[in-house]
């Protein structure tokens, strides 16, 4: 058996390696999962960590076990790949991270005292800071390295307008983002008005990363609030439609300022 079958492992992660190392094997396995490398798997490593977030957000703990196993998949047959091009191993990622663990977490495995949560995050962003600058010694580290650009734009901004804040780039409060916000709506007028389309995106854009930015001063998640409030609009948009039907009419040949009556009693209700 191969390095996968470790017996000191449990028994279900030893089958479950073992699995993927059938699915991959050249000769009798899977024809799609042989087919497939980190690129193409890197899509659906990125929609199961959404799955199991929704798993969450709906407190359905059953779900959650079986995405969190659709995700631990994705680990195990980046592994198998990686494995296969003789790069690193499952063991390796998992003592990976092990180590990682144990090196931002001394006040747990070593005789460093923190204090609070909040001591423990300035400890833990300068230990990444220090990790960062490791792997690209003789050139300057910034603090927004490894920010990941595959993370969905709204999350992404969010996490780079930490990274600022925490080298001291940040409003004092929110009101002064409520400033910056009111400047770059007058802009985006200014760019409608110009009738340029590169300007005016330009200028949208602006204004959404003053949104997240708002958002994060006032102590929220902008990714999570705005899945909320798609939901939201969601359940409301088809009351709306479940109304019409129930009234015997279309909606979708309703007048605006009709759908918009109908907007405002399901928001009543």
């Amino acid at each position: 058996m191969s390095e996968n079958g470790d017996r000191s492992r449990s028994p279900n992660i030893v089958r479950l390696l073992d699995i993927m190392a059938a699915l991959r094997n050249p000769e009798t396995g899977c024809p799609w999962d042989i087919e497939q490398d980190f690129q193409s798997i890197a899509p659906y490593t990125i929609e199961e960590a959404y799955e199991v977030a929704d798993a969450i957000e709906r407190q359905n703990f059953n779900d959650l076990k079986d995405e969190l196993g659709d995700l631990l998949l994705q680990v195990v047959f980046h592994s198998q790949i990686a494995s296969e091009a003789g790069l690193f191993t499952f063991d390796d990622v998992a003592a990976s991270i092990s180590e990682k663990m144990n090196n931002r977490h001394p006040h747990v495995f070593g005789n460093v005292e923190i204090e609070n949560s909040d001591a423990q995050t300035v400890a833990w962003e300068e230990m990444k800071a220090k990790e960062r600058q490791s792997r690209s010694p003789g050139k300057p580290a910034s603090a927004l390295d490894d920010v990941a650009l595959a993370l969905p734009a709204l999350l992404r901004s969010q996490k780079l307008q930490k990274r600022a804040a925490r080298v001291g780039f940040d409003w004092p409060t929110a009101d002064d983002v409520f400033e910056k916000l009111d400047e770059e709506l007058s802009e985006v007028k200014e760019a409608i008005q110009s009738g340029n389309q590169a300007h005016i995106e330009e200028e949208l854009g602006d204004l959404l990363f003053v949104c997240t930015n708002l958002v994060r001063k006032l102590g929220g998640e902008s990714e999570s609030i705005l899945r909320a409030a798609n939901e939201k609009f969601t359940k409301r948009f088809k009351a709306m439609e479940a109304l019409s039907s129930e009234r015997g009419l279309d909606f979708k040949s309703l007048t605006l300022e009709e759908q918009e009556s109908l907007w405002q009693e399901i928001k009543r209700s």
